[in-house]
């Protein structure tokens, strides 16, 4: 007889027991199911609504449990549906009575509610911490090549000179928001929904303050029904989790560019890639090509779990069993794919002479030499122009701008002078671009060492 079965005359169908069974991935949360029917049992006592004694022999009975899963003791069963309904049933063949006396002023509702809360709750300081691991890696690449001259691009085009120490940056700084972000989802799931119960509360003199205290969330939810039809928590955790994704797939993919033989900026560790089972000299980006097709999949758990819940009148329905296998997948994605890149990243090797030598192409000290003309007095569009006319002149006589003579020059402005020979070097154009976030040496390093600061801060916590 199942534990919900007292209105019912006939046993569950073995189709609809195996289909509305969710034992088989919920089971994960055993710890927090177990932490949670203790700290109900716990204020059940202290409120008086059962014996002091009761608790005691509750609370005894569900660590005994909880050793017993872990020592691999305890095979679930999918007769009892869930997690809670496992875990009660154990306690209840254990104690008898006093077993029974666990679920007094509890739904499943709230209690699931709780249990999937603390679990996300658990995961987002493990994910962080693999942020914070990543970023240092990212601030040692930026600090060994601060000064190693690349091109940067728009529209995939050589666009103007940066450093592989700024180009670090731009993605600590991508994977500083994404911290933060899980740090947010951190702060607004901090409410313990706990003694909601089905949907309006209970009549016995719960103390949610209690509970909530004793599983270490600051105060209880506001609103019973709110309390457990809400899974905000779960869709901004997965939201956070898909910009993640979404950074580490676009550095996947200059990864992947950089690593080719067309660039071959950068060449990965072989611990770090795999080769080809019929061409020899193959060497594969695969680390980088799968985190960036895995983030297809947690977009997809995001997609599945909004669309879960676009339609579910308040307050708890059956549809929001599909909640946790969504969110599950995507911690395991983020929590694999998270560590492996920042290995990679780690160990992988960066070639600026073939930068510097790249960065010489594409005319990307153009916008330069329209700011050495516009410096001089030209209007800054008319600079604009007659550099336009340079490079064609250049694309024409097979030569670049640091290639040009000065007659040439001359021969299209006499404002041109010696001196733009200097200011046209690629060291130049980064060393002078000193605005706060641009490439030059020492605005590198203090990106750096904000980017220093942030992992210091909250690996001190």
């Amino acid at each position: 007889m199942k534990l919900w079965g007292g209105r019912f005359d006939k046993e569950t169908d073995s189709l609809v027991n195996d289909f509305n069974s969710s034992i088989r991935f919920d089971a994960r949360m055993y710890r927090e199911d177990i932490a949670g029917s203790i700290a109900h049992a716990t204020m059940l006592g202290e409120q008086g609504i059962i014996s002091r004694e009761e608790t005691a022999s509750i609370v005894d009975g569900l660590r005994a449990i909880l050793a017993d899963v872990e020592a691999g003791k305890v095979e679930f069963s999918e007769d009892n549906e869930d997690i809670h309904m496992n875990v009660e049933t154990l306690l209840t063949q254990r104690l008898g009575a006093a077993g029974k006396r666990l679920h007094t002023g509890r739904s499943r509702n709230d209690q699931v509610a709780v249990d999937f809360r603390m679990y996300v709750r658990a995961e987002i300081p493990k994910i962080i911490d693999m942020l914070l691991k990543l970023e240092s890696v990212l601030v040692k690449q930026a600090e060994r090549n601060a000064d190693a001259v690349m091109p940067g691009y728009t529209h995939l085009q050589r666009a103007q000179p940066v450093t592989f120490g700024h180009y670090m940056m731009a993605y600590a700084n991508m994977f500083k928001r994404d911290i933060t972000r899980f740090e947010d989802c951190l702060e607004r799931m901090d409410e313990c929904p706990l003694g909601a119960g089905a949907l309006a509360g209970s009549t016995h003199p719960l103390n949610r303050n209690r509970t909530a205290e004793l599983l270490g969330f600051s105060k209880p939810t506001d609103n019973s029904l709110d309390s457990v039809s809400d899974r905000d928590f779960a869709i901004e955790f997965l939201s956070a989790c898909s910009i993640l994704m979404m950074h580490l797939s676009r550095f996947s993919e200059e990864v992947i560019l950089w690593c080719s033989w067309e660039f071959k900026f950068i060449d990965l560790d072989d611990a770090y890639s795999t080769g080809s089972s019929i061409m020899p000299q193959k060497k594969n980006p695969d680390v980088a090509e799968l985190v960036r097709g895995k983030t297809g999949r947690v977009y997809g758990s995001l997609i599945t779990l909004l669309t879960v819940m676009k339609g579910i009148p308040l307050a708890y329905n059956k549809d929001m069993q599909e909640d946790k296998e969504c969110v599950f997948d995507a911690i395991d994605t983020v929590e694999l794919c998270v560590p492996v890149f920042a290995a990679m990243l780690d160990t992988m090797t960066v070639r600026p002479e073939n930068m510097y030598r790249a960065a010489t192409g594409g005319f990307i000290n153009a916008t330069d030499c329209a700011d050495y003309l516009a410096k001089k007095g030209m209007p800054f569009r008319d600079a604009y122009t007659l550099v336009g006319r340079l490079v064609n002149h250049c694309i024409a006589t097979g030569k670049t701008l640091d290639t040009l003579t000065l007659e040439e020059y001359k021969g299209l402005s006499p404002i041109f002078d010696e001196d733009v020979f200097d200011a046209l070097s690629l060291k130049t154009c980064v060393g002078q671009r000193k605005t706060i976030g641009g490439p030059a040496h020492d605005e590198v390093l203090r990106q750096i060492g904000v980017i220093k600061s942030f992992v210091e801060e909250r690996a001190g916590k």
